[in-house]
Order: structure tokens, then C-alpha cells, then sequence
């Protein structure tokens, strides 16, 4: 996690390994294009298991994808909290959402093994960059704004969520929160084409 700050503004850099846990669980039923916004897909990439037989009961992948998205939205209004719970084996919580329920009873193990790997290669990515200075860029950005305006910044947060995408880009989910993949801040010039523009609408 990161922290940037200064007089009544913040911004926060950090994953989300129950974000991690249900984009795995997308792309391993091969729901491409589910969710709002709809993220590309992860990296390294998950191994596809045709989740047709194992919802053909509860409504098939139809209903899957629609649990799986309000699944998903939830998370996104809830974060940094996870809920509803992610408690195994029978995961209650997702009783309401029976396609959902079954692809996280027959998955949710190596959902869990990926997210965790992905999380531990995070924690070594912000060391090194803590270490290089990297994340001295969205002070910068304030702070041209700042220079720019005339003025200091009003008061604001922004939230960015990293996320081990395939693409290197960032989506906006208003008011202030950035969902982006890890590798974005690697290509500095990249990252700012996506984090000034809403530093800017922000500040």
C-alpha cells in the first residue's frame, strides 16, 4: 500500500485480493466482458473450466454472469471491505446467487492460490518502487495542477486499485476511484495519460 497526502487531499495505492479472487473466478468461467467496467482480462492468465455443467441446474452461465456482476459491483462499493464473506466450504453468504455459490464451491481454492501468488508479487513491485522513488509522480501531478490553478487543492480522495491486468491501463469509476493494472506505473509517461486527467477533474 501506498499513501500519497497533503493538505486535505490523499491518494491511496493498493490491491484487493477478494477483487483478484472474483476476476480470476471471471476469466476461469470464460466471462469476457462481465462486470462495470469491464476489465480486460488477467495476467498471467487463467485456465479456462467450462462452468456449463456445473450451473446447468441453477440457470446455466446466463445466471452466472449475472450473479458474477452483481457480485462484483458489490465488491467495488464495499472495498475495501470484502463483502458478503468468502467463507468455505458451503459459502452461505452466496446462497441467494446459486450459479455464483457453485462455481466458488468447485473453484474458489485455486482462485485463492492465484490471488495470493499475485498479491505476494505486489507486495515485492511496491517495495522496489518505494525504493526507485516511482511513486513520486502523482505528487507531481498534484501539485502541477496546483501550480497550473493558481491555488491549493481542494479537498479530495482517490482510491486506485491495482490489479494484475493484461492490459496496462486504468478505468475510472466515479467520483474518485481509479481501478488499474500494476503495471501501469511502470511506464510512467503511460500512467499519466490515464491519473492527470482525473488529478486534474479532482484537484
Amino acid at each position: 500500500m501506498h499513501h500519497t497526502g497533503g493538505p486535505g487531499w490523499r491518494i491511496t495505492m493498493d490491491t484487493s485480493s477478494a477483487l483478484m479472487v472474483a476476476l480470476h473466478l471471471r476469466d476461469m468461467a470464460a466471462l469476457a466482458g462481465a462486470g462495470n467496467p469491464a476489465l480486460c482480462a488477467t495476467e498471467p492468465p487463467a485456465r479456462t473450466a467450462d462452468p456449463h455443467q456445473l450451473t446447468a441446474g441453477v440457470g446455466g452461465t446466463a445466471s452466472l454472469r449475472r450473479e458474477w456482476e452483481q457480485w462484483w459491483e458489490l465488491l467495488l462499493r464495499s472495498h475495501p471491505a470484502s463483502h458478503p464473506e468468502l467463507l468455505p466450504p458451503e459459502f452461505q453468504a452466496f446462497s441467494g446467487s446459486p450459479a455464483l455459490q457453485r462455481l466458488l464451491q468447485a473453484h474458489f481454492g485455486t482462485a485463492l492460490s492465484w490471488a495470493r501468488e499475485r498479491h505476494s508479487e505486489y507486495a515485492l513491485l511496491t517495495a522496489d518502487r518505494e525504493a526507485m522513488g516511482k511513486t513520486g509522480i502523482l505528487a507531481q501531478l498534484v501539485q502541477d495542477r496546483e501550480m497550473e490553478l493558481g491555488r491549493n487543492a481542494r479537498d479530495f480522495t482517490l482510491t486506485i486499485i491495482e490489479l494484475p491486468l493484461a492490459e496496462p491501463r486504468a478505468w475510472f469509476l466515479e467520483p474518485d476511484r481509479l481501478l488499474m493494472s500494476s503495471q501501469l506505473l511502470e511506464d510512467q509517461l503511460n500512467f499519466r495519460s490515464y491519473v492527470q486527467p482525473v488529478v486534474e477533474l479532482l484537484v
